[in-house]
């Protein structure tokens, strides 16, 4: 029987499972939508039994699959939306509080009173992260300071990985790979280990906390199946990406287009301590090796494509603003900063709310659409600025997720980086990410070498943009960024 790997891909609005081949190759893929739950302004929640449904829904489909096409499943992989936080009860596995959401800004006040306590120097040093309320462990300590009696209960907490792991394992296991323990603030990225200092910090107990495996390494035995399958590769969706782009390279680059977008540049065995704001984090540790990223982060990338879909009615598939996009010559001098739920990198302004600049009586609905998808690539370029003046300076981009497919933005993309950017033949890096490192930890693949093998690029798009025209378009990008901040 040819053998074949699950890949799990719980992301911020659905949950997926995937059948990768062992060549890389997308057999078949189940895909389920949850809601998103926004009790007051700046909050953002998810039902911890909708993600649980959907992932085991999924699953089962995709494991279906396998047995009716006679295929052997070698291993289960992971990925999963970061820095999302759960706190369940060991005992009965219930939590005992919605998932509180990557994008959630709740703990703002209290990362404002962390900061006086640890300046962001010392934080830095140990994590290579900033006092955001995007980061884990301020919603740990707000899940067990505002559920009433959390502190006196017998509690496990983690990333939306340890959950699943949790579930699948039927409480076996509760552990997390070094990647989503990076996106914490209570993990020592040179240290390899949860930190005492940060976690009296933070108020958050050791005993809850997973324990920190490579991210191909034996995370336990999923049993829901009927069949029990090892679960043998999990990594942070970025970092996932990353794997699937097949950046092992120091400088290798990618930028990821999903729910936010996220640029990863990989570092080698040197940690980047950036000047600008950026993050440092783990990109990937195997066999006890760490290679370590540059990551830039933005809140809203397809989700304000989401916005104009499911708020404004201005869509009804998102696919529709790439025709949108390529019937207009410009936006007509009209602006949109996304900060629906605050800035990411390089501003980190989580107060900021989302402001549309330029526009007049002619502005319409193509304009407002062009120019929501446009906020995604001025964003990437503000990103690749801090990088510039870390003195890191990219000279090619590989792009994936659910927006890269817009061939117009990404030929825009180019343009405004001045760059070429390439789009690779399977677009489902995340989840192809995942499935690597499971195939690793099952001996399908020998090496990252052969992973690496398998990487082909779809199309690259090379600048066309005069410079004129590009510096012209950032200077407006960058006044109406500064003026919504002010």
């Amino acid at each position: 029987m040819k053998k074949v790997i699950l890949s799990i891909d719980q992301g911020t609005t659905s949950s997926r499972t995937l059948v990768f081949s062992q060549r890389g190759k997308i057999l078949f893929s189940a895909q389920e939508e949850f809601p998103q739950i926004y009790p007051q302004d700046g909050w953002v929640e998810h039902d911890p039994e909708a993600i649980w449904s959907t992932v085991l829904s999924t699953l089962k489909k995709a494991y279906a699959f396998t047995q009716e096409a006679e295929l052997s499943v070698a291993a289960i992989g992971i990925t999963n939306q970061r820095e999302t936080t759960l706190v369940w009860d060991r005992q009965t596995g219930k939590p005992i509080y919605n998932a509180i959401v990557w994008q959630d800004r709740r703990t703002a006040k209290i990362c404002q009173e962390l900061a006086k306590q640890m300046p962001v120097e010392a934080l830095q040093a140990k994590t290579g992260l900033l006092h955001d309320p995007y980061f884990s462990g301020s919603k740990i300590a707000w899940i067990l300071d505002n559920v009433d009696g959390a502190r006196d209960m017998e509690l496990a907490f983690g990333t939306v990985d340890s959950f699943l792991i949790w579930r699948l394992t039927e409480g076996q296991s509760h552990v997390t790979d070094a990647t989503n323990a990076s996106r914490t603030n209570l993990f020592d990225i040179h240290a390899q280990d949860w930190d005492d200092d940060l976690l009296g910090l933070f108020g958050v107990p050791r005993s809850g906390l997973p324990k920190v495996l490579d991210c191909s390494a034996q995370f336990g035995v999923c049993t829901v199946l009927g069949d029990d399958i090892p679960i043998l590769g999990v990594a942070g969706d970025q970092q996932a990406a990353a794997i699937g782009q097949a950046c092992f390279a120091p400088g290798d680059i990618k930028s990821t287009y999903g729910t936010g977008c996220f640029v990863i540049l990989n570092t080698g065995s040197e940690a980047i301590n950036s000047k600008n704001r950026l993050l440092t984090t783990i990109g990937y540790r195997l066999n006890g090796k760490t290679t370590y990223a540059l990551e830039g982060s933005i809140f809203m990338a397809g989700a304000s494509v989401q916005w104009l879909r499911d708020e404004m009615k201005l869509v009804d598939h998102a696919a529709e603003t790439e025709a949108v996009c390529e019937t207009l010559e410009s936006t007509g001098g009209v602006y949109l900063v996304p900060a629906f739920t605050g800035l990411g990198a390089p501003h980190w302004a989580p107060d900021a709310r989302g402001a549309v600049f330029g526009m007049t009586r002619d502005t319409g609905r193509d304009e407002l659409i062009r120019a929501t998808v446009e906020s995604v690539i001025y964003q990437t370029y503000d990103l690749f600025d801090a990088m510039a003046k870390d003195g890191v300076e990219p000279t090619t981009l590989r792009v994936d997720g659910g927006m890269s497919a817009n061939s117009w933005m990404c030929g825009y993309l180019a343009d405004i980086l001045d760059i070429p950017v390439q789009r690779p033949a399977v677009l489902e890096t995340t989840a192809l990410g995942a499935a690597y490192l499971a195939g690793l930890g099952a001996g399908l693949y020998e090496s990252l070498e052969e992973v690496a093998d398998q990487w082909a690029v779809d199309r690259e798009f090379t600048p066309n943009l005069d410079a004129k025209t590009r510096e012209t378009r950032l200077a407006e990008w960058s006044k109406y960024v500064q003026k919504l901040l002010s």
